[in-house]
């Protein structure tokens, strides 16, 4: 009672004198001195096997990026088991077991870098390290897998290889768009596949439908102009920066028939890069509105620019939405004025909401597929051989060098309309598979 009224307290109440505290601060100690005991004695013995192994077979690992057995010679011969990163296990040379030996993902990147800068030439299509180097491209199956880095690299790697048509592949890829879209019969709108009469359904707004009357009828061709397989080699160029300064222009002349989205400018500044070719190119009516006031004033700056592409078509979307009908027709009405042969087609709506549902089951899903995989898509039924210049999606090239967006400017596309990046990463893989060519380096 009295130590309590006089405030008096034990000195040693707050203190844990080898109590639970105490005990758990020793535990740890002791845990953490076996621990470090361990680390010394793992050490030892991986240095003291790694030595053992380099000896044996010098830096032979190096080559093999999965599982490896020793035979009775000693040699190694690679598992067929699946591949394994950055495991290390210690091996016995004279047993018949199976071990690990597979340098780390950045091990391997430093020896690719250098094997690949060393040589000199272009592998042949079926070599191992093309066919090694292909299988990382087709491992990565989104493209949300890897980062972008890693992608160039795995591109910039495949540039040694010489590119080859699969003919298997492209026969099958082909058939697949034969059974969907059909471009020989469906790609415009003509007068037999679309007669008059008809009640049009447009691409987007489905509601609404157009009757084909005998003045709409009129401006439809007979029929289609193109056939399957009507051309050995096709070129269709994009408008990406990644064209620039790669002096493709010629390669591109050569080719037998040649694609252009957009009416970009060919002009001298330009051919040497992009060529001056064209069979046929792509209007976006929302250029027609912006450029040249839907064609309600001069027509003249408009057909000037046309003048450029000597006897090319032009294929507009004019049964996209219920706003492009008018400018699209305009086009037509204005090349009969100037008293033009150019043909003039418009994209069958049907045959553009397949191609939107197949590159869908691809994995490009956005609002619309660009004016560049429309036209890549139709090669590939018009056309033995595709090539793609001027495609690509990222501020940089695969160098990691940044490029601007188009050859000619750098203005941006409205976001979320387009899937640039899916569209790029399935021409990457129909690459690698050798469907369609895509350069996108220089030119020799």
């Amino acid at each position: 009672m009295l130590r309590r009224r006089m405030g008096y307290a034990d000195p040693s109440s707050g203190k844990d004198i080898l109590g639970n505290r105490s005990l758990c601060f020793i535990f740890i100690c002791a845990f953490g001195l076996v621990t470090l005991l361990q680390q010394i004695l793992y050490g030892k013995n991986y240095i003291k096997s790694a030595q053992q192994f380099s000896r044996l077979k010098g830096d032979e690992t190096g080559n093999w990026t999965g599982p490896v057995n020793f035979s009775d010679d000693g040699s190694l011969k690679p598992a067929r088991n699946g591949r394994k990163r950055c495991f290390r296990q210690n091996f016995q040379p004279d047993s018949q077991i199976s071990v690990i030996v597979t340098p780390c993902l950045a091990d391997i990147k430093k020896k690719k870098k250098r094997y690949l800068e060393n040589y000199d030439g272009s592998y042949e299509y079926n070599s191992t390290a093309c066919r090694e180097l292909r299988q990382e491209i087709m491992d990565v199956k989104v493209l949300t897998m890897v980062k972008t880095s890693d992608l160039f690299e795995r591109w910039r790697n495949l540039q040694v290889c010489r590119w080859e048509q699969n003919k298997e592949e492209t026969s099958n890829f082909k058939m697949s768009l034969s059974r969907c879209c059909n471009a020989p019969s469906f790609l415009f709108t003509t007068k037999r596949n679309t007669p008059a009469g008809t009640k049009l359904r447009y691409e987007v707004d489905t509601s609404g439908i157009l009757p084909i009357t005998t003045e709409v009828f009129k401006m439809f061709p007979d029929d289609m102009p193109y056939s399957k397989s009507q051309y050995k080699k096709c070129a269709v160029i994009g408008n990406g920066g990644i064209i620039k300064n790669t002096k493709c222009g010629k390669e591109i002349d050569s080719a037998d028939f040649v694609f252009r989205c957009n009416i970009p400018p060919i002009n001298e500044k330009y051919s040497a890069d992009v060529g001056t070719k064209t069979d046929l190119v792509t209007i976006n009516p929302s250029i027609i509105t912006e450029r040249f006031q839907k064609l309600e004033k001069w027509r003249r700056p408009f057909y000037e620019v046309l003048q450029n592409y000597e006897n090319s078509s032009v294929v507009l979307p004019a049964f996209y939405n219920t706003r492009n009908t008018d400018v699209s027709f305009r086009v037509k009405y204005m090349l009969d004025d100037f008293d033009s042969q150019r043909g003039v087609f418009f994209f069958h709506p049907q045959y553009l909401l397949n191609v939107q549902r197949f590159w869908a089951v691809q994995g490009v899903r956005a609002k619309r597929v660009s004016s560049g995989l429309m036209l890549v898509t139709a090669a590939l039924e018009m056309c033995e051989e595709v090539h793609l210049y001027g495609f690509w999606a990222f501020p940089m090239n695969p160098s990691g060098i940044f490029i601007t967006h188009h050859y000619y400017d750098n203005v941006k596309p409205r976001p979320g309309f387009h899937a640039m990046p899916h569209e790029i990463f399935n021409f990457i893989h129909m690459h690698t598979r050798g469907i369609i060519n895509v350069h996108t380096g220089q030119c020799t």
